[in-house]
C-alpha cells in the first residue's frame, strides 16, 4: 500500500473516532472524502446514478443512526465499499425481481477505460489496451470487480475478501482465474498484461 494510502486511512481513522461521539464535522469530512470514491465504486454495478447515490446517502443515515453501536474497522474506506456493495446489491435486487444475486455475473460491472493518447506510447500500446477493455469486458463481473478493485483500488487479498464477502483464499483464485482467462485469450506474457492492465487502469477507470 502506497504511503498517501496509509496516510489516507489514519487521518480516516481519527474521523472516525471523532464520529461515533456525535462530531458533525468528521461525519461530514467523511462523506465528502468518500462520496465520489463510493460513486464509482457503485457505478461498476449499475449505471442508473440516482440509485447509487440513494444508496450511498442510505449508507451515510445509517451510519450517523447507529454511530454509538459501530465498531472501528480495521479500514473505514474498506468498510463503507463493503457496507455500499451489500446495500446496491439489495437496492438492484429490488428493481429487478428477475435477477438473481447468487449467479457469478448476474450483475453487471462494466470495466470502462478510458485511454488517454498523450499518455500512449506507441499505436501498438494502445491497440493492446484496448483488446484488454474488450477481453476484460466478457469477462464476469465478480472478476471485473476483483480485477478493478485489485489494480485500481490497490487492495490486498484479505481487504477484497472482506469487501466481497468470500475466503482469502477464493479472492486469489477468483483474480488469477480472471488473469488466466485474459492470458490464454491475449496470448501475451503475464508480467505484459499486468503491466498494460496497470497502464489503462491508471489512464483513468
Amino acid at each position: 500500500m502506497s504511503q498517501h494510502a496509509l496516510n489516507f486511512d489514519a487521518e480516516n481513522a481519527e474521523l472516525w473516532s471523532s464520529f461515533k461521539t456525535g462530531d458533525w464535522q468528521a461525519y461530514t469530512e467523511l462523506y465528502k472524502r468518500h462520496f465520489k470514491l463510493l460513486n464509482n465504486y457503485g457505478y461498476k454495478f449499475s449505471q442508473d446514478v440516482n440509485l447509487i447515490e440513494d444508496a450511498v446517502h442510505d449508507l451515510f443515515v445509517k451510519l450517523w443512526t447507529n454511530k454509538a453501536n459501530l465498531s472501528t474497522p480495521a479500514s473505514v474506506k474498506n468498510y463503507l465499499y463493503k457496507a455500499l456493495r451489500g446495500d446496491l446489491l439489495r437496492k438492484i435486487e429490488t428493481h429487478s425481481k428477475f435477477v438473481n444475486l447468487e449467479e457469478e455475473g448476474s450483475v453487471p460491472f462494466p470495466f470502462e477505460i478510458s485511454f488517454d493518447q498523450r499518455m500512449i506510447a506507441s499505436e501498438e500500446e494502445l491497440s493492446l489496451q484496448k483488446k484488454i477493455k474488450s477481453v476484460v469486458d466478457a469477462l464476469p463481473a465478480r472478476q471485473k470487480e476483483i480485477i478493478y478493485l485489485r489494480f485500481y483500488e490497490e487492495l490486498s487479498y484479505e481487504e477484497i475478501a472482506e469487501i466481497m464477502g468470500i475466503t482469502v483464499s477464493s479472492s486469489y483464485k477468483l483474480l488469477y482465474k480472471g488473469i488466466n482467462s485474459l492470458q490464454d485469450t491475449l496470448k501475451i506474457s503475464k508480467m505484459l498484461l499486468l503491466m498494460s492492465i496497470v497502464g489503462a487502469l491508471r489512464g483513468n477507470f
